[in-house]
């Protein structure tokens, strides 16, 4: 009778085992698929900006040297050199559009520095570009929540850039405007459809809004090779632009454009009117910089506002679409060594 129990036993464990046992594997496998499966992602998704498909060759200015770094890096280099990072985040991803569109449309155009080795160096020639090792020394303890935002702006832009029928825009910008964009064809003789004077009202909060300079009426004349009647007066604007900057200005019986005026000067803006003051000229501008493309306090003002970084785009690139950049270039495009 023992004997029979015992096996009616073993049977039962055995049923047991044989019902159990492969719902186990099938559960032990399936989560090790599971689990195969989401990692990729995830790192995919973590090293986003170290991935090496498109590399950028910067020529270093300082340093006198090249460096070459995975594209989405060298975007990330930029936006934390050219705007600031306290921005709001559509501001920065509108910033970083705008940088990838600048490199994708330099490299598709073959374009190269330092005889052929480096697609653009690290100045205003170009683009501004720090390092993570510079950043850190610029920005001390504030490097680590700064560099994250900045990447995460990189990251949710990832390969796309800004296009006009169907190539890469002219991608400009500038600090702040006066209120106004100006159209490209009214500073650099070269009109394009994207780049036409739109409305800019969020740039008044900005630190660079207004500014005077004092100089002294003798360097004044130098400067623009005039002479000033009687040290009375100082000229007459004759015309403006449609974003309100000055198109011409007669200066001592000589004619000026405003872009003229503010690069031999060396004013923030071609927005100006001075005044002649016990020999001096006091000179008021509003804006800084060309004005030409995205104004960057404009932009962080309609983020501030809930627009996204789209609707950034669309305001100040007339017209224009984003796309994918590997429509536009293949994944090995290199400078030449």
């Amino acid at each position: 009778m023992k004997k029979r129990h015992t096996i009616s036993v073993l049977l039962a464990a055995l049923t047991v085992i044989a019902v159990v046992l492969p719902s186990l594997l099938v559960l032990l496998f399936s989560s090790e698929e599971e689990e195969k499966a989401s990692t990729p992602k995830k790192r995919e998704h973590e090293s986003s900006l170290q991935e090496p498909a498109v590399e950028v060759a910067v020529f270093r200015s300082s340093l006198k040297q090249v460096d070459t770094l995975p594209l989405e890096q060298y975007v990330a280099g930029v936006v934390a050199a050219e705007m600031p990072a306290e921005f709001e985040k559509e501001a920065l991803k509108a910033q970083a559009l705008t940088a990838r569109t600048y490199i994708v449309k330099q490299m598709m155009n073959g374009k190269t520095v330092n005889g052929g080795r480096a697609h653009v160096t690290d100045t205003v020639n170009h683009q501004v570009f720090k390092t993570k090792e510079e950043l850190k020394q610029l920005w001390g303890s504030d490097f680590n929540w700064k560099s994250k935002k900045i990447d995460e702006a990189v990251r949710e832009t990832a390969g796309q850039i800004i296009t006009y029928d169907g190539t890469p825009i002219t991608a400009s910008f500038f600090s702040t405007s006066n209120g106004y964009t100006e159209n490209s064809e009214d500073y650099w003789n070269e009109p394009l459809p994207y780049l036409k004077s739109v409305t800019s009202p969020w740039d008044e909060a900005s630190p660079k809004y207004s500014a005077k300079k004092v100089m002294p009426l003798t360097e004044f004349e130098r400067k623009l090779g005039v002479s000033v009647k009687n040290g009375t007066e100082a000229g007459t604007i004759t015309s403006r632009t449609p974003g309100k900057r000055i198109a011409s200005v007669k200066i001592g019986g000589k004619e000026f454009s405003g872009r003229e005026v503010r690069e031999k000067l060396g004013l923030a803006s071609s927005d100006f009117s001075w005044v002649l003051k016990s020999g001096n000229v006091i000179i008021t501008t509003k804006g800084y910089g060309h004005g030409v493309g995205m104004s960057q306090y404009g932009a962080n003002g309609m983020a501030k506002e809930g627009k996204n970084h789209k609707q950034i785009i669309s305001h100040y690139y007339q017209q224009t679409k984003i796309e994918e950049a590997e429509n536009f270039i293949e994944e090995k495009v290199t400078a030449k060594k």
